[in-house]
């Protein structure tokens, strides 16, 4: 029996119902909002049980809200609109945010998916419009600002001009939005590329710049939210030009630790958080589940279990077939298609064929009308299963839905509940079932749930201070206006300042009169905000000549070399040559039934240790390091069975790599113990660095790709047995750092993980890592569990859950 709980109880620990088919049946229906759908789920999860899938269920209790009054300063226009749209009054947690920034005093929403954060900015960003001002509201999807726009033409106030202009926008509309629009929706790409370089012609809307909207920030995170950090710093000193004044930000967020720490991060501004949810919640029934394994084996004689997609496809046909309308998120594209068509399948084969047609996929890069016909279909219930992508994660407010299924661990437990929180937004009961991946964090997930629900949601991640990501937005921002000391403060107090003087030296900036003016070399200097610094590699179409893609340099070598089979919004294409000096790769459309896997070796020499923790004889450590990769070869993994059918031999150039790291070592007698009961050190090192590579996304916001790993017996650089984790990029992402930070709870979780994994010798659900370069040799899964356990001994006892964990779930 799978352990279950009746409440949202934090801790390790739940009462079980009734044991038998009988009690986890009851526990789902009970929470459904009638007969026939909830004994369809019911159904679902009692079939989970009975075969040993479902491995924990709990209903988290809903909540009544707590409405509050108008603030007396929003105007009875906007009252008046939002009272036709079906919103008598504000929650508690809109009029509180609304206050706050309608007195100038920049804030952070940080609660609940379907909590009504839109509400909170509405109030003041309207409000402003409505007495001449404007506002710019920044999403991180097209789709979310798609969403939005429409969101504030509902309202049909007159003099509320709203238009998006993102990569979907023709020019024609981007000049009649320049010209018009005084509530302008955008994202930070947009921002970047276009509206900030080009500032002096939107002149007009920056100098009334009264608010600016930040939606789903818990997004901005890593290198991503890093560059996103500097955009807006870069945005406050465009519109201090034009108008004197600074706008106020207000930041809208799922529940994070830390809000107002994000907020100050993102924006360099002091920033308030509201984190306490009026809003009803509906009850909601939660299940992990684990797929069988499937008798076969992979790599290494590894044995192989069902894949999350194909389960999430069964479950999407069930829930279709009983008339519950259900969504599936998937984290690839490929993966979204298939789970649809395996779907709509599976419907036509049991006769149901006229419900196969209300399945659809949706994803990124499908045309901007599919996507709003998609989204349009799924709230009037034209379509009632639904496999996506993050895409339609974050806030697109699609109503309707009774229960939702994740295909893998999403990521971070932010982002779990945003995805959890799509089931039941119209106020009914629903279920949210979290179906594992063959990959250590989800094996450990779904066997202890309690680092779900007994654990508050992770903080975000990111370093504006990051020379890598800061030196390129500097030269932005002098090329869109001189810099001064006072702007090199917004940038960074620590960083900025002797960095410019560097990049002056470097004949990248030229200092004139106490300002700072970029130079034709510094233009050369670009940048996107997914990776730093240096001219992207084109990935372009060999027949055409047609610009499929770009990916940054250090990308290039795992997603684009020679043979590789590359994925562009849902395409596949074949890399037929990698030039990096002229910065190209060509592509060939096609799918040759295959994927492929880069491998590189690695090593790491320690720059500088900027701190420790000891261990009792053990050390944890963090600091600066030079890692040099170089990737060797790439393996052909068959679509159909996963299985390695081939392996290539790559020459491509060693990369350095500057970054920060966190390190372990066992001292020479823990070591000498270790070797005296026949460990195999090598492998157990081995082991656990792939696993602690899987887990540290349990405690810092990234995903296991955002970081390396280097494991040695005896490691020249500390003359010990040590395991390194690596910040993926330049300078470092803050992931390392996080992981040290929180070195035990990493740690343990990892031994943990790797014990209850039900394999003889490891497999990809515990020490098996899909990168490795050494082809996973040598492995040594129950050596790696008495490492880990001898490293542990000395580690500070856990700390007990803080109170805000009993709403994680919010």
């Amino acid at each position: 029996m799978p352990r279950t709980s009746s409440t949202a109880a934090a801790g390790p620990s739940w009462p079980r119902p009734p044991d038998g088919p009988g009690g986890i049946t009851a526990l789902a229906a009970g929470g459904l909002r009638d007969a026939a759908d909830g004994a369809t789920a019911a159904r679902i999860l009692d079939a989970g049980a009975r075969t040993g899938r479902l491995t924990y269920l709990t209903r988290l209790a809903g909540r009544p809200g707590q409405p509050a009054t108008w603030p007396a300063w929003v105007p009875g226009e906007l009252i008046g609109a939002l009272a036709g749209a079906g919103i008598a009054a504000p929650w508690q947690h809109q009029a509180e945010a609304a206050d706050l920034a309608a007195a100038g005093q920049s804030v952070i929403m940080s609660t609940g998916t379907a909590s009504g954060k839109s509400l909170g900015y509405l109030l003041p960003a309207l409000t402003a419009v409505l007495t001449g001002g404007t506002v710019l509201y920044i999403a991180p999807t097209r789709a979310l600002a798609a969403d939005q726009v429409k969101l504030v033409r509902s309202l049909r106030l007159d003099r509320v001009r709203a238009a998006v202009v993102d990569g979907d926008t023709p020019w024609a509309e981007r000049s009649r939005a320049r010209a018009h629009a005084n509530y302008l929706l955008t994202t930070p790409d947009m921002l970047h590329h276009a509206l900030l370089p080009a500032h002096a012609r939107w002149n007009g809307f920056f100098r009334r710049l009264r608010f600016v909207v930040v939606d789903e920030c818990h997004t901005y995170r890593g290198v991503f939210g890093s560059h996103v950090a500097h955009v807006l710093r870069r945005l406050r000193r465009v519109a201090y030009h034009h108008s004197a004044a600074e706008p106020v930000f207000v930041l809208a967020s799922a529940t994070i630790s830390e809000p107002a720490r994000c907020g100050a991060l993102l924006t360099g501004l002091d920033v308030r958080a509201v984190r306490s949810d009026g809003a009803p919640r509906a009850p909601l029934s939660f299940a992990l589940w684990e797929p069988p394994l499937t008798g076969g084996h992979g790599d290494a004689g590894a044995p192989l279990r069902r894949a999350a997609t194909t389960e999430a496809a069964e479950l999407l046909a069930a829930l279709v077939r009983g008339g519950v309308p259900a969504l599936a998120f998937v984290r690839s594209r490929r993966g979204a298609e298939a789970v649809a068509q395996s779907a709509r399948r599976q419907l036509a084969d049991a006769g149901a064929a006229e419900l196969a047609d209300r399945v659809a996929a949706y994803r990124s890069g499908y045309l901007p009308e599919e996507r709003r016909a998609l989204e349009e279909a799924l709230r009037s219930g034209a379509i009632t299963g639904l496999a996506a992508t993050t895409a339609l994660e974050l806030g697109v407010n699609v109503t309707g839905l009774d229960a939702v299924l994740m295909a893998g661990w999403p990521g971070t437990r932010a982002a779990l509940w945003q995805q959890a929180g799509r089931a039941g937004r119209t106020g009914r009961d629903a279920v949210a079932v979290l179906i594992a991946r063959d990959d250590p964090l989800d094996t450990y997930l779904v066997h202890h749930p309690s680092a779900l629900l007994g654990t508050p949601v992770e903080a975000t991640v990111l370093d504006p201070d990051n020379e890598y990501v800061l030196a390129p937005h500097l030269v932005a921002a002098a090329a869109e206006l001189p810099l001064t000391a006072r702007d090199l403060a917004s940038f960074g107090i620590t960083a900025a300042a002797p960095l410019a003087e560097r990049m002056t030296a470097d004949g990248l900036l030229r200092a004139r009169g106490g300002r700072w003016f970029c130079t034709r070399q510094g233009l050369g200097l670009r940048t996107g905000l997914r990776g730093t610094g240096d001219w992207p590699v084109r990935i372009v179409e060999r027949g055409t000549g047609r610009l499929v893609g770009t990916v940054d340099e250090p990308s290039a070598h795992f997603l684009a070399h020679d043979g590789a089979v590359y994925s562009h919004q849902g395409e596949l294409y074949v890399v037929t040559r990698l030039d990096l000096d002229e910065r190209i790769a060509l592509v060939e459309a096609g799918d040759p039934g295959y994927g492929t896997i880069a491998r590189e070796i690695t090593s790491i020499e320690v720059a500088a240790e900027l701190t420790r923790s000891e261990w009792g004889p053990a050390t944890v450590c963090f600091g600066d390091v030079q890692v040099a990769r170089q990737v060797v070869s790439y393996a052909r993994r068959s679509a159909e069975t996963g299985l390695v059918i081939g392996e290539e031999i790559l020459d491509l150039p060693e990369r350095r790599l500057q970054t920060k790291a966190v390190w372990w070592t066992v001292s020479a007698t823990q070591r000498a113990a270790l070797a005296a009961a026949g460990a195999d050190l090598a492998g157990a090192a081995h082991a656990a660095e792939h696993a602690a590579i899987g887990l540290l996304p349990l405690v810092a916001a990234c995903d296991r790709w955002d970081v390396g790993g280097v494991s040695a017996d005896l490691h020249p650089a500390t003359g010990r047995l040590t395991v390194f984790v690596y910040d993926g990029h330049a300078g470092g992402a803050g992931f390392a750092e996080r992981g040290f930070a929180a070195a035990g709870t990493w740690l343990r979780a990892t031994a943990d993980a790797i014990a209850d994994c039900e394999c003889a010798a490891g497999c990809p659900s515990c020490v098996q890592s899909p990168k490795c370069g050494n082809g996973n040799n040598p492995l040594a899964k129950d050596d790696a569990v008495e490492l880990l356990r001898c490293l542990l001994g000395g580690a500070p006892p856990p700390a007990s859950a803080p109170p805000e964990s009993r709403n994680a779930a919010d």
